[in-house]
């Protein structure tokens, strides 16, 4: 399951209580590591998506127990529960968004719109800094008259993300294997549309995994856009699974790449674990990025 299926699953599910929901045959049984002690350098998050078989109030209390500090990508119901276990959602989502259907697209702006302009305004209430937005499917456009577009549909929300010190972040997704026809897939376009809207305010997520797939060379990368970089995702290549030694990426050397940019936010996992114990794979996860 990819982010997007896992996102129709969550969009049936979702209740107003913003708890996670179990999925049958979840087990029970509670992760019993103690408080992971890290070393301070990097502010660590995960995905909720990639362990949706755990109850939400059930992950953020292992989350925080592990040292984490944040959770990504929930929405505004679920912003509490964070809360409650001392956590920050890192990464927001609005109530409505779409991975394919974004702001490439001029006959989605006017949802679009209404919805971020509900979000940020909640977001900035709820001590939120940071909320997500998607390029969409190309469907046919050029890359000129995409960002054209892009640039057209964020402007006045950009204007509200600075009132209210929100920083929207565009994600970078791969649309080699997992995000067919995603228009925001390399760095030099999102460069580009991050240049033509000019505010501090519109950063990109940058996903190590993703970019790893279309444009390889992470560190160098990094160190030459990082300005524009204001959130990333970790992910083992190939297969997007645990970011150990059975993947490619050497993501200590990664790690501190980003920290000698003097970059400060996040650092979110987004693997799927293939361990019967998804919080022990969290764990690991977390400890090699922790440098």
């Amino acid at each position: 399951m990819n982010r997007k299926e896992a996102l129709k699953v969550l969009s049936v599910c979702a209740t107003g209580l913003g708890v996670g929901l179990p999925i049958t045959g979840f087990s029970s049984q509670t992760h019993k590591s103690k408080h992971t002690t890290l070393k301070g350098n990097i502010n660590h998050a995960a995905c909720q998506w990639c362990y949706d078989s755990i109850p939400l109030e059930q992950f953020c209390e292992q989350a925080k127990d592990l040292g984490l500090t944040g959770i990504d990508l929930l929405r505004p119901n679920q912003w509490s529960v964070a809360e409650k276990y001392g956590l920050t959602t890192s990464m927001a989502y609005p109530e409505k968004s779409s991975l394919t259907e974004g702001f490439c697209n001029l006959e989605e702006h006017e949802w679009l719109q209404k919805s971020y302009i509900d979000a940020i305004p909640a977001a900035s209430d709820a001590g939120l800094k940071n909320i997500i937005c998607f390029s969409g499917n190309r469907k046919g456009q050029t890359d000129e008259v995409g960002l054209e577009n892009c640039a057209i549909g964020l402007d006045k929300l950009v204007k509200q993300a600075e009132k209210y010190n929100i920083t929207l972040t565009m994600e970078l997704l791969n649309s080699k294997v997992d995000h067919k026809d995603y228009l925001c897939d390399n760095s030099k376009w999102g460069v580009a549309l991050c240049e033509k809207i000019g505010s501090p305010n519109f950063k990109l997520l940058y996903d190590i995994y993703h970019m790893q797939i279309m444009e390889g060379d992470v560190i160098a990368t990094i160190r030459k856009n990082n300005k524009y970089y204001g959130h990333y995702h970790t992910g083992g290549v190939p297969g997007r699974h645990e970011i150990n030694d059975s993947q490619e990426l050497n993501y200590p050397a990664i790690m501190k790449a980003i920290l000698e940019t003097g970059f400060d936010g996040f650092v979110a996992q987004e693997f799927i674990p293939t361990r019967e114990d998804k919080m022990e794979s969290l764990k690991e996860g977390v400890l090699i990025c922790d440098v």
